[in-house]
């Protein structure tokens, strides 16, 4: 796991220093050693930055920028079968000087241009320099798994693991989209291809981008979709089959992301998903794995015992840690300067101290994200498939009708609702709800956190809807619950859950693997009959079968929790001077973004103890806290 950075400028202002400093600022995601390369090529001031956390081959002949004929590479990630590729790589007469995965990405990047993305399996974002073609390709994994951001304005190329590399160069002009920010707030996170301003992107999951340093022409190319195998015909299997193909292809999957020069341990939190990653690695090896958990007093929240209770009976060396609003009063001021972009998730905080109990011991930690979005792991798929199959029911013109009616009516003048929850924004979704064509829509409007019309009156300048991953195109996907799956994998999952791990463990040097993300099980996933992942109101069916083989499964069978801590409670009472500060009249005055009354509404209410959601209020502290260190 590493950091990249680098900028083609084609006013010829950049210099090597700007290229330092760059690199520098990332070095929390490779602390072990740094490279750097500058050079002019066809009158195009050229820098590619790389910060090493070494993991496999820990020698210096895995150091990058990593040279070979007219090819010039740097990249962060793993990718897991390079033993295969470079066997193959072999039979085509190339030789190797080191045992890392960076000389076979070079290589087969050279003897098979982007064709040699279909035999990759892993996780990276890849920037190669061809001084031959005088061309810069970037490169990003199937999922989303490692960053990838990149700038063009007025001659000036930027791109990086990281947006904190840009704000190190002169040049870089940082506008906040607002559009973006009020994308940000419905979700708590920006979505693919945005960032939070204006000129920079993310490049997509499974995309590619050329840059023609002849003519400074952009092309983007999409080298794999998921969409792609949830069109495609359903497997034919029996349930033994099913567990069983499954249960191959996780094992074998799991197993390659234990390769590694330095120690390994995974992330458990007691669930289903953590504890089927934990118990196949576990089950094929003597020596114990190391586990990591974080606990939180409050009941309703801590999975800790459950954790404890799984470690014990797989025979792991476990470590526990119990968060506390003192944990939280320590790690969220870091929160803006490790995202360095808004972020909503409050899971961040036991994210970042898991990760930093795990670094204590490990270089390298598997978690079990992925497992909900690609096995069909939560109660919202069931709840809106069955509200979808109602309304699809009830004619469109009546629906349509109905929300004419509704329209009439100024929910915030309906009687007897202002201690009902979030009633004005639930009051939107029904009617977003009866005219929605299909479950990805429903998906989308469940998760909103405000209605049009409170953004209308939250946001000082009128917004316009941006074009996303949940705008998809999901009409040759046929089944409900497979639109779902697939609007959340390049949604929810891609830029919410793997941006937050990604940060989380590279702030303190720790490379994170998502086992669940490999690309044989995706693309099985997708085409295992859905009875195989939800049967008769009981989720991740074919999961939970292969869990009980090796766990009982009265240990396993609890209401699912979550990761998340308890701010509501928190920030009621010790973390409340986060509100007060914050979210201030003078400070949202002076920005110019928000309308400050309706912010300072929104905030008194939720702390008289109305029934508001404290996820509004946390998504625009955590804009006011990376706005006061970014901007």
């Amino acid at each position: 796991m590493c950091g990249i950075v680098g900028f083609c400028d084609f006013t010829k202002k950049s210099r090597a220093v700007e290229l330092a400093a760059m690199t520098e600022v990332i070095e929390h995601r490779g602390p072990d050693a740094k490279g750097e390369l500058f050079h002019d090529l066809a009158g195009v001031n050229i820098g590619l930055g790389h910060r090493r956390l070494s993991i496999l081959d820990l020698s210096s002949e895995g150091v990058q920028p990593m040279v070979y004929e007219n090819l010039e590479i740097i990249y962060n990630g793993e990718v897991y079968n390079f033993k295969e590729v470079r066997n193959e790589l072999k039979t085509e007469g190339y030789d190797f000087n080191s045992q890392s995965d960076t000389e076979v990405i070079l290589k087969a990047y050279h003897c098979w241009g982007l064709d040699a993305l279909e035999k990759f399996n892993g996780m990276f974002a890849i920037a190669i320099l061809d001084t031959k073609n005088e061309s810069l390709t970037l490169i990003r994994d199937r999922a989303g798994v490692k960053p990838l951001y990149w700038y063009f304005k007025e001659g000036l190329f930027l791109f990086a693991s990281e947006l904190k590399s840009f704000h190190e160069h002169p040049n870089f002009q940082k506008v906040i989209n607002k559009d973006v920010l009020a994308q940000y707030l419905q979700h708590g996170y920006v979505l693919q291809p945005y960032s939070i301003f204006e000129d920079t992107e993310q490049l997509d999951a499974g995309y590619s981008l050329l840059l023609d340093l002849k003519t400074q022409d952009i092309e983007k190319k999409q080298y794999w979709s998921v969409s792609e195998f949830y069109e495609k015909p359903k497997l034919i299997l029996n349930d033994d089959e099913a567990v069983s193909q499954t249960e191959e292809i996780l094992k074998k999957s799991f197993d390659y992301r234990m390769v590694s020069d330095v120690p390994v341990g995974t992330f458990l939190s007691g669930g289903y998903d953590s504890s089927l990653v934990t118990a196949l690695l576990q089950a094929d090896r003597e020596e114990k794995i190391n586990t990591f958990t974080i606990g939180f007093k409050e009941k309703g929240y801590d999975e800790a015992p459950h954790a404890r209770a799984v470690a014990k009976h797989l025979g792991t060396n476990h470590t526990e840690y119990y968060c506390t609003h003192k944990d939280a009063l320590e790690v969220i001021p870091k929160l803006a300067e490790i995202y360095d972009e808004p972020f909503g998730d409050a899971s961040a905080i036991p994210t970042v101290l898991v990760s930093q109990l795990a670094r204590e011991k490990v270089s390298v930690s598997l978690s079990a994200d992925g497992g909900d979005e690609i096995f069909a792991g939560y109660s919202a798929y069931d709840n809106l498939t069955n509200i979808e199959n109602k309304f699809q029911k009830i004619p469109y013109t009546l629906r349509r009708t109905a929300v004419g009616i509704l329209n009439m009516v100024n929910p915030a003048h309906v009687p007897f609702t202002d201690n009902q929850y979030n009633f004005e924004i639930r009051y939107e979704k029904i009617k977003k709800m009866l005219l929605a064509e299909n479950a990805a829509e429903l998906l989308e409007q469940s998760y909103e956190q405000y209605s049009q019309n409170e953004l209308d009156k939250l946001l000082i300048k009128k917004i316009s809807k941006i074009k996303t991953g949940f705008d998809t195109d999901v009409s040759k996907i046929t089944n409900s619950l497979d639109q779902m799956l697939m609007i959340d994998y390049k949604t929810y999952m891609a830029d919410d859950i793997l941006t937050k791990v990604d940060r989380a463990t590279m702030s303190v040097g720790l490379e994170g693997r998502e086992p669940f993300l490999d690309t044989s099980i995706i693309e099985f996933a997708a085409q295992l009959p859905n009875e195989m992942k939800y049967r008769n109101g009981e989720k991740k069916w074919v999961l939970k079968e292969i869990t009980h083989k090796h766990i009982p499964k009265v240990m396993m069978d609890r209401p699912k929790m979550g990761f998340s801590p308890p701010i509501a409670e928190w920030f009621r009472d010790e973390l409340k001077s986060y509100f007060l500060t914050y979210l201030s009249y003078e400070r949202l005055e002076k920005e110019g973004l928000f309308n400050p009354d309706e912010v300072i509404r929104l905030r008194d209410q939720y702390l008289d103890g109305k029934n508001v959601s404290v996820h509004r209020l946390w998504f625009i502290l955590m804009f006011e806290m990376w706005y006061e260190r970014w901007m």
